[in-house]
């Protein structure tokens, strides 16, 4: 699974990696420590204006059929192997997919005594992007704009840690992914693949990060460092 990850890139870089159209005013501060329900930064396709566009959406899915927006807390993520089975992400796959925007990630491996966070990122530490889902909820009351991070299985690096990992969407496969023409699920389902494990790297840190409130730059000190 992915539940917690880290935004800390300036808003130019952003804008130029994910061709971002120079009308999109979305703000946001570094955070080290993004955890589920918060409101993350995504890369969404606008049909009338033909271009991206950033959009700040709550992490956790609400489907639009949902009567409330509890359900959000257990759509966080969504395995890529059943998108196109699933009540609450079949329409999604189908119309309105995403890009998150992230430059890492954390994953928990489960020790004896302790579950030992790593932090896991591009070997270049370069922000790239989560293939995700997004959702409208109830856009004549409150208009909640909500988003899932989509998962696969772990490549070799992460293995050890985790049995999954979010799925990092190579640059190339940004446009096709956000295209709404394109709806063959069977096309679709071949960009869920897991990320290549020589192009990333991961170190342990500290169990600071489990704490959602600490979201500082020591989340991401290597944890030797802190020693």
């Amino acid at each position: 699974m992915c539940g917690r990850f880290t935004l800390t890139a300036e808003a130019e870089s952003l804008r130029e990696i994910f061709q971002i159209s120079d009308n999109s005013n979305c703000q946001w501060e570094a955070n080290y420590n993004i955890a589920p329900t918060q409101m993350v930064m995504t890369v969404l396709y606008n049909g009338e204006t033909k271009q991206r566009e950033l959009r700040s959406q709550h992490w956790g899915l609400i489907p639009s059929w949902a009567k409330d927006t509890k359900i959000a807390a257990k759509l966080i993520n969504a395995r890529a192997e059943t998108l196109a089975e699933k009540p609450s992400f079949r329409s999604a796959f189908k119309r309105r997919r995403c890009l998150v925007i992230a430059d890492g990630f954390y994953e928990w491996q489960r020790l004896e005594k302790k579950k030992q966070p790593y932090y896991f990122q591009r070997q270049d530490k370069q922000p790239f992007a989560f293939a995700g889902l997004w959702e409208q909820w109830h856009p004549d009351v409150e208009n909640i704009t909500s988003c899932t991070i989509i998962t696969t299985d772990a490549n070799e690096l992460l293995q050890p840690i985790h049995h999954r990992m979010p799925v990092i969407l190579p640059q190339q496969d940004y446009e096709k992914w956000l295209d709404p023409q394109l709806q063959q699920t069977e096309l679709l389902q071949e960009l869920l693949q897991p990320y290549p494990a020589e192009q990333m790297s991961a170190y342990a840190v500290s169990t600071k990060v489990n704490n959602p409130q600490h979201q500082s730059p020591d989340c991401i000190v290597p944890e030797r460092e802190e020693n």
